[in-house]
């Protein structure tokens, strides 16, 4: 059996601060619009939906106890729609949908609705306490390092400059930019509103128009005083290279932090004709895969995957959204995959309009399918690194 994507939606990106747009709405109210959304658009009966998967990193307070069933509760949606929240750290979202595509693609289930919600303004990262960034016997057993100083020894170790990470950068707000202006995420975009119907957001707020890189020029490094210590001893002793270690990432060449949320419908084909639902992709290959923790490359090492599985070359895909964890990771994976710059995150990325956590992979997967559409090109392959070096890619094919 195959699984497919009946359809997608996201919110809004709202800056991850007291003053962001989104920081009024608990991230169950995130949940529930996107819940809402896909209810809504599709005519949804959502008893018939078995199951709800969402990823959501930092899952404590307003994001604890099982926020998928909760919202998906809250959200009036039938009792029977069951519903789990997962952590794959940054990847959270995309596995979420990798799940419910085994889910339906096993046989196990028919219909399936995942994404992911964060609100990192009201619940801040790392504010789980979790063992690894906060007990110092296992940060130091882990080799524990900021994601900032791991994006850093990217650079260093594969030789790019400061400037070439900034004009990517750049880059990447103005396509963002273009890509807002000329309406290329409307079709997924929802407003979101709070309870009196009043709008709060209805375009993703951290994008920077005037970004340039001359200004970028003037930024301080923001890694070099969290990478001093133990945890330069710690990449110092497995690579030589690090001895000369250069700080080269700052807030212009990083991705801000973000709340929002996502959610897909993912269904077999004789679900999706039963409800009178059309098909919009199918899903092809799901992998995760871990690297080292003290790098960024778990979504490079999960596409390579996803593609020897899939038994294509990154030429016979369309187009590529790899999460800008930092401009290195990009530049990266743009290297070794040989992948020209106009398939790749070609309306933008994370730099540009946050970084939502749990939120994002969905995101990326809208953002993928509809660029999909317009272009009516084929194929398409979403990566995300994460902490600890996991990754997770998905592969989808346009129906």
């Amino acid at each position: 059996m195959e699984a497919y994507i009946l359809d997608a939606v996201r919110t809004p990106r709202g800056a991850a601060k007291k003053s962001g747009s989104l920081s009024s709405q608990k991230p169950i109210e995130l949940a529930a619009a996107v819940l809402r959304a896909i209810q809504s658009r599709n005519r949804l009966d959502t008893a018939q939906v078995e199951d709800i998967v969402m990823g959501c990193v930092t899952q404590t307070k307003e994001q604890g106890a099982d926020l998928a069933r909760i919202a998906a509760l809250y959200a009036g949606w039938s009792y029977l729609a069951s519903g789990v929240t997962l952590n794959r750290f940054c990847a959270s979202g995309l596995d979420a949908i990798g799940y419910a595509a085994l889910k339906v693609g096993s046989g196990m289930e028919q219909l399936v609705a995942a994404g992911g919600v964060e609100s990192v303004s009201r619940v801040p990262m790392f504010a789980d306490e979790g063992a690894w960034f906060s007990d110092p016997i296992v940060s130091a057993a882990t080799d524990f390092v900021h994601m900032g100083v791991s994006a850093d020894l990217m650079a260093t170790l594969e030789g790019f400059e400061r400037e070439e990470l900034d004009e990517y950068a750049v880059e990447s707000h103005q396509r963002a930019a273009w890509a807002r202006d000329c309406g290329r995420f409307a079709q997924s975009l929802i407003p979101v509103e709070n309870g009196e119907q009043q709008l709060l957001l209805d375009r993703d707020e951290l994008i920077r128009d005037d970004s340039t890189v001359e200004r970028y020029a003037e930024f301080e490094p923001s890694f070099a005083q969290i990478g001093a210590g133990r945890a330069t001893e710690a990449i110092e002793a497995r690579f030589s290279a690090a001895r000369s270690m250069r700080y080269v990432h700052h807030r212009g060449n990083s991705p801000s932090l973000a709340d929002g949320a996502s959610l897909l419908l993912i269904g077999s084909r004789e679900k999706a004709a039963e409800l009178g639902l059309t098909p919009r992709a199918r899903i092809v290959a799901v992998a995760n895969a871990a690297a080292d923790p003290l790098l960024l490359t778990g979504g490079q090492v999960a596409t390579e995957k996803v593609l020897s599985k899939a038994g294509l070359t990154p030429q016979e895909i369309d187009l590529f959204e790899c999460n800008e964890a930092f401009a290195a990771t990009v530049l990266k994976y743009e290297r070794d995959l040989g992948i020209d710059s106009e398939r790749l995150n070609p309306n933008g990325g994370a730099i540009a309009m946050g970084h939502a956590l749990g939120a994002t992979g969905g995101m990326l997967m809208t953002t993928l399918l509809d660029e999909l559409e317009r272009r009516e090109a084929r194929r398409g392959i979403v990566a995300i690194s994460g902490g600890a070096g996991v990754g997770t890619a998905i592969l989808i094919e346009r129906v």
